[in-house]
């Protein structure tokens, strides 16, 4: 319940009403049960006036309008019955209709974020001015949470836009900005945010003269102008680039299409309740959950300090030393210069470190528009990196991060050597995936301000962050931490300190079990294709040749040391290493890539090498048990984490595994799919794989969650946590 009104209505020159929505006490305006409610009220008050000539909203909140509908109230409603849902989409829709059906022009005044139910609003109402602030964004996000616009965006965008653009909008879920919107005809006018109520006056002023605004709404009631030649071919060609967009793992990008093409012929109203069904069988889905959880798990990420408490962190990071210009290195550099943090960048190799810098800078200036890199970008950035010739040149860095070769003797010299430089109160971190912290920090004078800061390759596109405290670190190096990643617009999440800390101790029992089942006579094309129905962005195998045969390796080789009864030392990576194939960096891993595209085929040699290593006789393995080999040993090695207290929040494996690995966000997260099952049905499934020995013997949390029917959310702290 709000603290008080969120919408205050004025009056400019007696016969024009502006309602503001501030919503009291939150940093955005989002539209629950309750601020309907007053919409309600005041729309109702307003239409019995008949000395208004016009209607404008506005927002009060800075580089916010509306951020859409409460998502709380919907993950609250998830089990409504479908005809509910349905009546809730119509009461929405009839709500905000009555914008288009006042006697006065009704005008959205935008500036800052305008998405979902905002942009509803927004799109009911006959005309919009947007501010030229590059935070005014618009949009319908709303197929990230596995449904689409339910309160008449689809029924009535594509009449003001055009069916093609309206799809486009829509099922790829991407916000516009105000220029883009008013090539689309959605924003009727664009001005400065200081000028923007001003441009809305003169709009209605406009408006109440011509009255074109009356035309619109006759026109936009009625059915589309489109033939059915152009209906079938825009339905094909987006049907098959949402097909290759989703995979077939998200319904409701084209559910959204099959509702805006069948609503096209009809008129408004209609098109409604086309809408408010298609909604009723995507809302409460077990994708709409899943997704509505991953969006619950970024917003408690966004607020979380990494700590307990309210500590504030004392550092203000404003430059940054990186050891090591490889793959890592150049993308920690291109992260921080994009975002305005200076780098000083140092390798060992005078060559290496040219190659990174211009790797760096490349990276950094990447235009995604373009598909590569923005020449005068890279220029404009170019002041934002130096070349680090000597160790002092650290003294003046708040956070230097080491990424050399991942070998822990190599690493602490590389400390011993640097810590001597760096000012009073500034990190010192290692990027390091697998080596504990607490070891790598053994010889250092303070071992409290030292950290693991593990990013994720590629850098510019992963946007998970570890931040691992050692047994040593202090509270303010964890929130300085936390809070530095996140000015790089990363996600941090805090992980105590272990082999392979949370995401790689998660992923290596994944990724030795694909060897294990090629040993019991599975296919290289049936272990990728199960992982991928599974819903993962490629199979393990692949990873490895992305990752490097080599590099997996050794990491493997980390967590055989320190858990040799559920790490199996598989005889195959060795064998591949031996005959050259280290993944895509030869060009011949488990796949060859020695093609003009560099895209990973078959490759028959690969039969010969691994032939040695088959065990006799050959298992019939079906994919349903290869799936449940592939996330059981993954889902068990969580319990354990859990146990150890490696992380603060069971919300954080979920996070993690989405974020560090390309978990299935359909899927809500490692533990959130669990859940889905249920502990029992677990501990049953594993029943039929016991042969496989301790790496799929249930945990004592999982039988303690089996016995009492709970759920790992149930959890919510990890049950052995340290901070």
């Amino acid at each position: 319940m709000a603290a008080g009104p969120t919408i205050h209505r004025s009056l400019i020159d007696s016969n024009i009403a502006v309602l503001t929505l501030d919503m009291p006490g939150k940093g955005a305006n989002i539209l629950s049960v309750d601020v309907l409610a007053e919409f309600e009220q005041q729309l109702s008050d307003l239409e019995s006036d008949s000395d208004l000539i016009g209607l404008i909203i506005v927002s009060n909140k800075p580089g916010i309008f509306i951020a859409g509908a409460d998502i709380r109230e919907f993950a609250a409603s998830l089990d409504l019955p479908r005809a509910d849902v349905v009546s809730m989409c119509r009461r929405g829709q009839q709500l905000f209709g009555r914008l288009s059906a006042t006697p006065f022009v009704t005008i959205a005044a935008i500036d800052g974020i305008c998405v979902g139910g905002g942009a509803e609003l927004a799109v009911w109402c006959d005309r919009r001015v947007m501010s030229n602030s590059p935070k005014t964004q618009f949009g319908f996000p709303e197929v990230k949470l596995g449904l689409f616009p339910g309160w008449g965006g689809t029924a009535r965008a594509p009449r003001m836009i055009g069916l093609s653009n309206a799809v486009e909008l829509i099922t790829g879920g991407e916000s516009v900005g105000a220029e883009q919107a008013r090539e689309l005809g959605l924003a009727d006018d664009v001005a400065p945010p200081a000028d923007l109520l001003d441009a809305a006056v003169r709009l209605v002023r406009q408006e109440a003269e011509s009255r074109r605004f009356e035309a619109d709404r006759q026109r936009w009631e009625k059915p589309l102008d489109i033939s059915e030649t152009e209906l079938g071919f825009l339905g094909a060609t987006a049907s098959a680039m949402i097909r290759k967009e989703t995979k077939g793992e998200y319904p409701a990008p084209e559910l959204a299409l099959e509702t805006m093409l069948e609503a096209a012929s009809v008129g408004l109203d209609e098109a409604c309740e086309l809408e408010a069904d298609g909604m009723s069988t995507l809302f409460g889905s077990p994708i709409n959950a899943a997704l509505i959880n991953l969006f619950f798990l970024t917003d408690r990420n966004k607020k979380d300090g990494g700590i307990e408490g309210d500590l504030e962190p004392t550092l203000d990071v404003k430059r940054v030393g990186v050891i090591g210009a490889g793959i890592m290195g150049a993308g920690i550099t291109a992260a921080n210069i994009k975002r305005g943090v200076k780098v000083v960048l140092t390798d060992a190799s005078a060559d290496s470190l040219s190659a990174g810098i211009r790797g760096a800078l490349e990276e950094a200036a990447y235009n995604r528009s373009l598909r590569k890199a923005d020449v005068e970008r890279a220029i404009e950035l170019a002041p934002q990196l130096n070349r680090g010739e000597s160790d002092e040149e650290f003294s003046q860095c708040d956070v230097v991060i080491e990424a050399v070769v991942e070998n822990a003797e190599v690493k602490r010299q590389i400390f011993k050597r640097i810590e001597g430089q760096l000012g009073d109160g500034a990190i010192l971190a290692s990027n390091t995936s697998t080596i504990p912290i607490t070891q790598l920090a053994r010889d250092l004078e303070h071992p409290d301000r030292f950290c693991g800061i593990h990013f994720f390759n590629p850098v510019r596109r992963m946007k998970l962050v570890e931040v691992i405290r050692g047994s040593e670190t202090s509270d303010d190096t964890v929130a300085s931490a936390v809070a530095y990643a996140k000015r790089l617009g990363k996600m941090p999440i805090v992980v105590n300190d272990g082999p392979g800390f949370l995401v790689n101790r998660l992923l290596l029992p994944y990724m030795n079990e694909a060897l294990e089942l090629l040993g019991d006579g599975a296919t290289i094309k049936e272990i990728e294709r199960a992982a991928k129905s599974f819903g993962m962005p490629m199979g393990p195998l692949t990873l490895y040749d992305v990752v490097g045969l080599d590099t997996a390796l050794y990491a493997g080789g980390t967590m055989l040391q320190a858990f040799p009864d559920r790490i199996k030392a598989s005889k195959i990576l060795p064998a591949l290493i031996k005959a050259g194939r280290l993944g895509q960096k030869s060009g011949a891993g488990f796949f060859s890539y020695r093609n003009p595209k560099g895209r990973g085929e078959p490759d028959p040699a690969v039969d010969d090498l691994l032939n040695p290593y088959l065990r006799a006789p050959a298992k019939d393995i079906q994919p349903a048990e290869i799936v449940d080999r592939l996330f059981m040993p993954m889902l068990l090695e969580a319990t354990r984490a859990l146990e150890d207290g490696i992380v603060r929040d069971v919300r954080d494996v979920d996070l993690g595994l989405v974020f560090g690995i390309g978990f299935p966000p359909f899927k809500g997260g490692l533990l959130h799919w669990a859940d889905t099952i249920g502990a029992g049905e677990i501990a049953e499934r594993l029943k039929a794989l016991e042969e496989l020995g301790p790496r799929v013997q249930p945990t004592d949390l999982l039988l303690e969650m089996a016995a009492n029917d709970r759920k790992f959310y149930d959890l919510k702290t990890a049950t052995g946590s340290k901070s």
